[in-house]
């Protein structure tokens, strides 16, 4: 406040101040609320517990920088949480949207579902690579939007690929290859061998013999494509897996609720709002 009682630019400065601070926090509260009353309308009409593994990427507090989000140890704790407070009667809805993370973590959530006695139902409205493919491999059902996608789930060992690194021990001589090369390869063998070896344990089932889980087990595990691979809705029909295109419009209307976070102009824009073909006009 000015000697005279009125007020000075600074206090006008600090007053936008607080307001620009509060804003951000006031949005995300009301964004929460949205996302629980949304959760709460699906539980309710599918009977089910709901459980988001929705990876966006975010950004730091005050820093304003951004963090690529993956399948970490939290996550799993979480979900394991949610688990124990629900009947094991009751079904399960697991919306996934990741790019993948931690094996260990994924294979916690993918184990606690497999021997869950309720139904599990996977919704992957856009993509679940890598571990979110592990983990839906687990589900009864894998409900995919008709363009969503999964992905192979060969292990990687830092930036490199474990069956890229086992190429390199084929092709060279042992003695023209480095001791680091060679512990890389030790334990890329073990990481493809451990991840083919659950998810053959997954996918075997009353309809599926030991032999036929474990060939595509090899197929999904040991680097038949590139980890980027898309595998497509007919593509994982024609692998046997139990992938339907019955995911319901509100978990696809969920991940409006995630938002990336928007710094720059964004690179897609349309309105949003639904576009109905113009009804036929009779001649005149």
């Amino acid at each position: 406040m000015g000697t005279n009682g009125g007020f000075n630019i600074l206090d006008l400065f600090w007053i936008f101040f607080m307001l620009s601070a509060i804003q951000p926090i006031l949005r995300q509260q009301l964004l929460n609320a949205a996302r629980q009353r949304a959760i709460a309308a699906l539980e309710h009409e599918r009977n089910s517990r709901v459980i988001l593994l929705i990876h966006r990427q975010e950004t730091m507090a005050l820093l304003g920088f951004p963090i690529l989000r993956y399948i970490s140890i939290q996550d799993s704790e979480q979900v394991l949480r949610a688990l124990q407070m629900t009947d094991p009667e009751v079904p399960i809805d697991l919306v996934l949207h990741t790019p993948g993370g931690l094996v260990l973590a994924a294979e916690q959530i993918a184990r606690a579902m497999k021997h869950r006695p309720g139904k599990v139902t996977v919704h992957v409205p856009h993509h679940a690579m890598s571990g979110g493919t592990l983990i839906a491999l687990a589900a009864d059902e894998i409900a995919m939007a008709p363009h969503a996608v999964l992905g192979p789930v060969d292990p990687q060992l830092g930036k490199y690929p474990a069956a890229s690194i086992l190429k390199v021990i084929e092709q060279k001589q042992p003695k023209d290859i480095d001791d680091e090369t060679m512990i890389l390869a030790d334990q890329a063998r073990k990481a493809i061998d451990q991840v083919r070896g659950f998810v053959a344990a997954l996918l075997q089932n009353e309809t599926r013999t030991r032999e036929d889980a474990e060939k595509l087990a090899t197929l999904l595990a040991t680097g038949t494509w590139t980890h980027d691979h898309a595998i497509t809705c007919d593509d994982a029909r024609d692998m046997g897996l139990p992938v339907t295109n019955d995911i319901p419009p509100a978990v696809v209307k969920l991940l409006a609720l995630f938002p990336q976070p928007v710094r720059q102009q964004p690179s897609v824009e349309y309105r949003p709002e639904p576009r109905r073909r113009p009804q036929d006009t009779p001649a005149n």
